[in-house]
């Protein structure tokens, strides 16, 4: 060959990824996995959709990853730090299994739902992790230095937190600006002219309750308020209303009120029209979530909306990159203040 004759060099074709193929194939990343590593639980048409674009592609799958996806069961758990089964009546926790489902739904994964705070539930939960009878789980509301952490961390699949714990702050976890929305519903009461104002608050040994207690202490202190008016409560509608009852005898001249969740503040509410105060003439009332309900109460309730579907969609979302060996970063949804006619 002479010196000036060129030389043809091919460029190496570069690698189909598995995103790709289930754009090819019009399926989740988590189905093609689960086609490729011949997992249970997968439609025949998917299967098929799955394979014509691994041959369309040209695609190889990597024997690492595959050898760990062929362990999936194909179930992931949801698992609520609460043995009392009148939760699943909350509309909280409702909404947030809807949005878990809503992205479960586009897998094939199957969700189960557990209430593990006894000693038998815990047990239960521990059994269904050793024996790795779920390829991931999703905690909430956890309570104080709760088992439930030390099962997360002892686990060997993947854990991702539905709110922060009080004790430690987890890899992965997705929450919602409890303290932030707090701030605005109290600000919210001192810019309406209220100078005595309450907190009921959630349950202080829980995140989320203590974010919201501190969130109102934030804004009563910036506008040189007494932040010190506050009754303890633990998110339930019958507790709502006897810290109400308490509020009133404590303080006669309380002119607004914030309240840890609407739940509580729909039983504040029915107490202070039965006490004569109306709302909110004589006591504005602002509670936290934006559920449903908080739209028709006498007077429609003013409240700080959180995204609960939203929490329920991202936190299934954080748990399949989890499993498909991803590496997210935690993640807060923002909060707002919904203003109604209560304050």
């Amino acid at each position: 060959m002479k010196e000036n004759d060129a030389v043809a060099i091919e460029t190496p074709r570069r690698q189909p990824t598995l995103d790709e193929v289930a754009e090819r194939a019009g399926v989740s990343r988590s189905a093609a996995s689960r086609v490729i590593n011949n997992a249970p639980h997968v439609s025949r048409a998917k299967r098929e959709a799955v394979r014509r674009a691994i041959d369309d592609l040209g695609y190889v799958p990597n024997a690492t990853a595959r050898a760990l996806a062929t362990q999936q069961v194909g179930a992931v758990v949801l698992a609520i730090s609460g043995d009392d089964p009148g939760m699943f009546a909350d509309p909280f926790f409702a909404e947030v299994v809807v949005g878990v489902n809503s992205v479960l739904e586009e897998t094939e994964l199957e969700l189960m739902l557990s209430l593990a705070t006894s000693t038998r539930g815990q047990a239960r939960l521990e059994q269904l992790l050793r024996t790795r009878q779920a390829d991931g789980v999703m905690l909430m509301s956890l309570h104080g230095d709760d088992p439930l952490a030390t099962l997360a961390d002892q686990a060997s699949v993947p854990v991702v937190f539905g709110g922060r714990p009080l004790t430690f702050e987890p890899r992965y976890y997705v929450d919602a600006d409890n303290r932030g929305g707090a701030r605005l519903a109290t600000e919210h009461l001192v810019k309406s002219g209220r100078r005595k104002i309450a907190t009921i608050t959630g349950g202080l040994d829980e995140g989320a309750g203590m974010a919201r207690l501190q969130g109102f202490q934030d804004a009563l202190a910036v506008a040189g308020l007494d932040n010190s008016l506050v009754e303890h409560g633990d998110f339930r509608e019958d507790v709502g209303s006897r810290a109400m009852s308490r509020l009133l005898e404590r303080a006669p001249d309380l002119d607004g009120v914030f309240i840890a969740s609407d739940q509580m503040a729909m039983g504040a509410l029915r107490v202070l029209g039965q006490a004569g105060r109306s709302v909110p003439g004589d006591i504005a009332v602002v509670g936290f979530n934006d559920i449903a309900g908080a739209r028709h109460t006498a007077p429609p309730l003013t409240t700080v909306n959180q995204p609960i579907q939203a929490l329920g969609r991202e936190m299934a979302r954080m748990l399949l990159a989890l499993m498909a060996g991803e590496q997210p970063s935690p993640l807060i949804l923002p909060t707002r203040l919904v203003v109604r006619e209560s304050a």
